[in-house]
């Protein structure tokens, strides 16, 4: 605090900046842990239900699209490719996309790549692209019309072997 030459105290500048920072982030908190599926609210966003797999346990959604992500387990699902779901997913969701997406990789040839967005095309078609840096790879939608089932790498049983299987994605 400052004090005047009347002897009233003013807020000095260090003092205004932590009150700011506390309300922007008291603002910025403003998420809602959803009750719905995540595959409606998927749906709502124009986006395909079968982008996330049946393992997930909650996620949450905030106003300005940010979403959170969490699988029982880490996990993989066999579309076109065979693609690695790891326990937390975020991004950001806006109509008929998800930007900034980490979290996902798939394996294309020997080489796991990140996924980092996935964008439908406006008006609707029968594909969605999913970005891998600045490449994008083009898909059927129809791979993505159920929710998929989380399995190991080797497609035995939902999740139960997920972490001897992120061992094996990491030695390849």
């Amino acid at each position: 605090m400052v004090f005047r030459m009347d002897g009233t105290r003013v807020l000095g500048l260090a003092a205004v900046l932590g009150i700011l920072l506390m309300v922007s982030d008291c603002i910025e908190a403003n998420i809602v842990t959803a009750d719905e599926p995540i595959s409606e609210m998927l749906a709502k966003f124009g986006l395909p239900i079968g982008l996330m797999p049946d393992s997930v346990k909650s996620y949450s959604l905030a106003d300005d699209g940010k979403f959170k992500v969490e699988l029982a387990k880490p996990c993989y699902v066999q579309f076109d490719y065979l693609v690695y779901y790891d326990k937390t997913i975020t991004g950001k969701v806006s109509y008929g996309k998800i930007t900034d997406l980490s979290g996902i990789q798939a394996k294309q040839f020997f080489i796991w790549v990140d996924v980092t967005g996935m964008e439908m095309d406006l008006p609707a078609s029968d594909y969605i692209y999913f970005k891998v840096g600045i490449i994008s790879k083009k898909i059927e939608i129809s791979w993505f019309e159920t929710v998929p089932t989380c399995k190991n790498k080797l497609g035995k049983e939902p999740c139960n072997e997920a972490k001897a299987a992120v061992s094996l994605r990491d030695v390849q």
